[in-house]
């Protein structure tokens, strides 16, 4: 039995938090992953990179990918007791976008002060992911109690 738990939850989690897991396969089919920060603009995950960068290469290659959010779990006032994290993960495609050629407003989300810089934005790239079909949780949307028990601090749910 997994957790019944709403797509608008999910995505209210995804926009709460910054940093994610990118896992890639190289043309060589080898496994990849990256940590990224990323803002979400309109259910679309955006990570800004360089051009050359090694992750470009890879995605180009192959834009099946996966991302994976932590979300740090604690107790209050028992900092000390160690929690896993909740997670969601979820698969999907990436397509690129030249820095020159992006939207301003996620240029200047992604790189903040550094959008206004032109040879950096000429040298960069965005990643735009767009998560399919369905999320996979765990913890998100439990109590704490609950996450000890697997059966119910999982969770599935549709995209939407």
């Amino acid at each position: 039995m997994t957790t019944q738990i709403s797509s608008e939850t999910v995505w209210e989690a995804i926009d709460k938090e910054v940093f994610a897991v990118l896992s890639m396969v190289t043309k060589n089919n080898e496994a990849r992953s990256v940590g990224i920060v990323y803002v979400v603009r309109d259910r679309k995950l955006y990570i800004g990179t360089n051009k050359d960068a090694w992750k470009t290469r890879h995605i180009a290659g192959n834009p099946n990918v996966s991302i994976t959010i932590p979300i740090a779990k604690r107790i209050p006032f028992l900092p000390w007791i160690k929690i896993p994290a909740a997670t969601i993960t979820c698969s999907g495609t990436v397509c690129l976008i030249d820095g020159v050629e992006a939207p301003k407003e996620i240029l200047q989300a992604v790189f903040r002060g550094m959008a206004e810089d032109e040879e950096r934005v000429a040298a960069s790239c965005l990643i735009e992911f767009t998560p399919q079909k369905e999320f996979i949780t765990y913890g998100v949307g439990v109590p704490l109690m609950q996450m000890r028990d697997p059966n119910l601090a999982r969770g599935r749910v549709a995209v939407g």
